[in-house]
């Protein structure tokens, strides 16, 4: 994710990744990250909730991500995603007045398997 120079050098205040732009490794926008779900009982951030789509803010869904397939660019202020494309054309997505609940493993599970990501428990 980023690098760490000293022990504490990453240290970053949450609401900073807010509105921060993301973009695929062909570096298209691909929208912003609008939350961050964090395990509460590690302190772990274990997803990014992204907002692509939609015009002017309606129809606009959120799509929940795993952390792991972020990393953060520094030098233009953006976060890279890596996750192709069609994947992401496919991926579950929600109502950002209808959040599901994140907590229940029926869902964790739906989207580990979508995204195959290692980095989820």
């Amino acid at each position: 994710m980023m690098t760490r120079g000293s022990d504490y050098a990453s240290m970053i205040r949450g609401s900073a990744f807010m509105n921060k732009k993301v973009r695929n490794m062909e570096n298209e926008n691909v929208g912003k990250i609008e939350d961050l779900m964090i395990d509460a009982a590690d302190g772990r951030i274990v997803y990014a909730v992204l907002s692509f789509g939609g015009f002017l803010g309606m129809g606009q869904k959120l799509f929940a991500l795993p952390w792991a397939s972020l990393s953060f660019d520094a030098t233009k202020d953006e976060f890279i995603l890596n996750v192709d494309k069609d994947r992401l054309k496919d991926a579950p997505g929600f109502d950002k007045t209808d959040w599901p609940n994140m907590s229940e493993p029926r869902w964790h599970n739906e989207i580990k398997s979508h995204y195959g990501h290692p980095g989820l428990h």
